[in-house]
């Protein structure tokens, strides 16, 4: 049994009527998907009449009529229209003069939007100025940067949970303190306050000091002895002290350098040390000259002592202890005047 079947029942629905209010919506929605904020800027820029003109010489409205028949506030109107009127004198689109209510021109392209429109009040301060101009000479939009600084716990929040933000921080943080004395006194209370940081400084200051030892051998050809004599490096230990050097140059950012600056560090003390044993006048000098410091230093020390008091504070001990420097003395003199006597003649008694 064939059934038959009306060709009315199989056909696709019917359309339902595009309604003017939806295509309107898809309309406006697809200018400011183009444009952005220049949509808006233009309903301003035509409505609202420019500084100088009077209500009798123009159908447009004041900034402050416009807002109440937009329900919003007279700021946010006149942030639009010193958009407009930025991209105007840039020649991106026309001058108020030249536009009327219900006008159509080419609009910008949205990307160019946020270049001239700032959204907050922050920006015509002082300090919004500041930093808009910042984030210009840094590549990105004003709006941005002003975001940040009007949210410091959004940037809290971020820089702890967020490492390269926090490395981000750092860097422009650095950066600041070349120029603010105050801040540079702040952060390093902060410092010595902080058992951590102060720790975390003192390793990075060693380190520091220690790659400082190597670089100035590389790079002036010298060493200074332990006892501090400064001669010329060896060839040798100078190439030593340069492939050192790139090793920890190629470090990547961030990286520890501690370990590299300590391994580095005690090379070169051991091979300063081979160098002075090597050679025997470098030795015999090195040996006058920790003896003439070690005597300077003790001189100077007994020096400072006075005793014109001595009746308020002596004690037995105190001469016993002089007695013992006394006879370590006597032995010393005993040393060198006996090295003075085995000494051939016509020899020099120190070397200049």
């Amino acid at each position: 049994m064939t059934l038959a079947i009306d060709p009315s029942e199989t056909s696709a629905p019917a359309a339902v009527p595009l309604s003017d209010l939806v295509a309107r919506d898809a309309r406006e929605f697809g200018v400011y998907a183009r444009t952005g904020g220049w949509a808006f800027a233009l309903m301003v820029a035509r409505s609202v009449r420019p500084g100088g003109q009077t209500a009798g010489e123009t159908p447009k409205v004041s900034a402050k009529e416009f807002a109440e028949l937009a329900g919003c506030s007279p700021e946010r109107v006149m942030r639009y229209y010193k958009a407009w009127d930025r991209a105007a004198d840039d020649g991106l689109v026309p001058h108020f003069e030249a536009l009327q209510p219900g006008q159509d021109v080419e609009l910008p392209d949205s990307d160019v939007w946020l270049s001239y429109y700032v959204s907050r009040n922050s920006a015509t301060s002082e300090r919004g100025t500041a930093i808009a101009q910042a984030a210009e000479a840094e590549g990105i939009r004003p709006t941005k940067a002003l975001e940040v600084a009007e949210n410091p716990t959004a940037l809290r929040a971020a820089i702890l949970a967020d490492p390269s933000t926090a490395r981000a921080a750092r860097s422009a943080l650095l950066d600041r303190l070349k120029e603010d004395p105050d801040l540079q006194a702040e952060l390093a209370r902060d410092v010595v306050r902080t058992d951590d940081l102060k720790k975390a400084v003192a390793t990075e200051s060693r380190a520091a000091d220690r790659i400082g030892y190597v670089r100035q051998i590389a790079e002036s050809g010298q060493i200074r002895t332990p006892a501090g004599q400064t001669v010329d490096a060896p060839a040798v230990l100078r190439e030593e002290a340069e492939r050192h050097l790139s090793l920890i140059d190629e470090l990547e950012d961030g990286e520890d350098t501690g370990e590299w600056a300590t391994e580095a560090y005690d090379t070169m003390r051991s091979l300063v040390a081979e160098t002075v044993e090597a050679d025997p006048e470098l030795r015999v000098q090195e040996q006058r000259t920790k003896f003439y410091s070690s005597l300077q230093k003790a001189t100077r020390a007994f020096e400072e002592l006075t005793f014109d008091d001595a009746q308020d504070f002596y004690e037995d001990d105190m001469v016993q202890r002089l007695e013992e420097l006394q006879q370590a003395i006597g032995t010393c003199l005993s040393a060198l005047r006996g090295a003075r006597g085995s000494r051939p003649q016509g020899s020099s008694a120190r070397a200049e």
